[in-house]
């Protein structure tokens, strides 16, 4: 849909202000395009565990990095084909008529075929297990331990606690039963905020015939420390540290890019000088977390000082610390120095990957270079490194912080025209951006967009939509976008539910909001059962 199509849909005005009137609101220290790339750690994985999916930071990755079967390109297509249709076809439906669609899906069931369609269910839990259940039944479904892993993750999005670890004692009959499928566990109850749970989860380990070991201790504390919890990490540290485990310098490594997340950079110190007195030198990965810390807390100079410090102690700068650095000077508007080092980089042999150019991106982004922006997206192209998604996200996210909703909506279009198709965090951003100007029924127009690709969303993209519904007095749906919420196991934000619930009181739609509370308390104190 163009732009003129879309005026005539409303004759409200965008509000697009004059270049002297643009608010900035990117003021974080390492703007987000470097925190949230997928950064490879510096040394070898954590006794053969790959976290390059998992942390999103210096020690990266994640237990959703799975072992695929090999196959062709053809079956590769045929499989992708296979995942939408399934996905399309289980966002249109409701639990009741879920088998019955699936029986006439007239698809061949395999192990990755089954693997992608949860990946992709990541969102809805409730979902994600009646089409297991359907896949149980089907010919050629196989047992793995990266589908167990995969409906883990999105029952235990849904606190479903209960569930997993009846999953587990499947698994383990089943002799598929791994070390990460507790490190799996204890990140979802560490970002559900049950922390005590999440130590335990590691504990529980030896119950089930597993010696933890280093590698296991130093993931607890990077799952800890990643979920906002590093005091807790540090407190896990200081108790089992020594007297269970010989720590190594991955372990005080870990904890000093928590403490660096957290901009506390006296308790970075502590544990760096800790982790010198017990005769670790610091390391290119040690370097880059000192480096990230300092650049969050905005200390740039300071930053620059330690990669000096770095090269006069002949340790070799790394690709992400030269990302790192352009990132950060650039959200600061300083963007020669960036430049800069980005030429350095470039200059001493490394060959630009997708991070640092979305670095770049973002570094011409915040200073509203979008001219220039462009052109290193053709330049990505043309190296063959992209663009991804996540480009076209930095970009749609400095527009729309610029009130340039125009443009940001021609890129969302356009970007599929030139081969990247959204992901659910570009729809969230343009969704986003509809809610925030008023304009819900784009923001439901992009939404069915999204559904009718199977992707689903997840809480935060229902309590916008939601909100920004009630807050323009469509109440019919908002419920309704309520009850698809509730449907897929999602527990709604105390506070949405509130003001949903009060906006209703006062329409003096009672009827409606004991319903929904009704449906809402069978949520909280239903476990699955499967």
């Amino acid at each position: 849909m163009g732009l003129a199509r879309l005026h005539k849909l409303s004759p409200k005005t965008w509000r697009t202000p004059s270049p002297t009137t643009i608010s900035f609101g990117l003021r974080r220290p390492v703007a987000d395009f470097v925190r949230l790339e997928s950064i490879k750690h510096e040394r070898e994985n954590l006794g053969g565990f790959s976290l390059s999916s998992f942390c999103r930071s210096i020690h990266g990755g994640s237990i959703r990095s799975h072992s695929y079967p090999k196959t062709n390109d053809a079956t590769d297509h045929h499989i992708a084909q296979d995942t939408e249709r399934l996905c399309k076809l289980l966002c249109a439906q409701s639990n009741s008529s879920i088998e019955s669609s699936l029986n006439g899906a007239s698809v061949d069931v395999s192990p990755t075929l089954v693997l992608e369609v949860l990946k992709k269910l990541s969102n809805s839990g409730v979902i994600a297990l009646s089409f297991y259940r359907w896949a149980e039944k089907q010919k050629g479904f196989k047992y793995s331990t990266e589908g167990y892993h995969a409906l883990i993750e999105a029952l235990g999005k849904i606190k479903q606690f209960k569930m997993v670890w009846n999953l587990v004692n499947d698994m383990k009959s089943k002799g598929l039963l791994t070390r990460e499928t507790f490190a799996l566990i204890s990140r979802r109850y560490a970002r559900a905020r049950k922390v005590k749970e999440a130590v335990e989860t590691f504990e529980k380990m030896e119950k089930f015939g597993m010696q933890p070991a280093l590698p296991d201790f130093n993931r607890l504390l990077d799952t800890l420390s990643k979920s906002g919890h590093v005091e807790k990490a540090q407190e896990v540290f200081d108790k089992m540290g020594k007297r269970k485990f010989t720590p190594d310098i991955k372990s005080y490594t870990i904890l000093m890019e928590g403490w660096g997340q957290e901009q506390n950079l006296l308790r970075l110190d502590e544990v760096y000088r800790e982790m010198k007195d017990e005769g670790f030198e610091p390391d290119a990965v040690t370097y880059g977390i000192l480096i990230n810390a300092n650049c969050k807390a905005r200390r740039y100079d300071a930053a620059i000082e330690l990669f000096h410090n770095m090269e006069a102690n002949k340790c070799n700068p790394t690709p992400h610390i030269y990302c790192t650095l352009i990132g950060g000077l650039g959200s600061e508007r300083r963007l020669t120095e960036a430049l800069d080092f980005f030429e350095r980089s470039k200059a001493i042999g490394f060959v630009p990957e997708a991070p640092t150019y979305n670095a770049v991106v973002g570094s011409y982004c915040q200073s509203m270079r979008m001219h220039d922006a462009y052109r290193i997206v053709d330049e990505m192209r043309k190296a063959g490194v992209g663009p991804q998604t996540r480009t076209y996200d930095i970009i749609l996210n400095h527009l729309i912080k610029a009130r340039q909703t125009k443009e940001a909506y021609r890129v969302f279009q356009r970007m599929r025209s030139e081969g990247c198709e959204p992901t659910l965090s570009t729809y969230e951003i343009v969704v986003r951006m509809f809610c925030n100007e008023e304009r819900v029924d784009m923001a439901m127009r992009v939404w069915d967009e999204m559904k009718a690709k199977g992707i689903l969303p997840g809480m935060h993209m229902f309590s916008m939509l939601i909100n920004s519904l009630s807050h323009e007095n469509k109440f019919d749906e908002a419920c309704k976008y309520f009850q698809e919420m509730l449907d897929m196991g999602i527990r709604p934000p105390a506070a949405m539910f509130s003001n949903l619930k009060r906006t209703l009181l006062d329409e003096g739609k009672q009827d409606k909001v004991l319903i929904l509370a009704q449906k809402l308390e069978k949520i909280r104190t239903t476990q699955l059962i499967g």
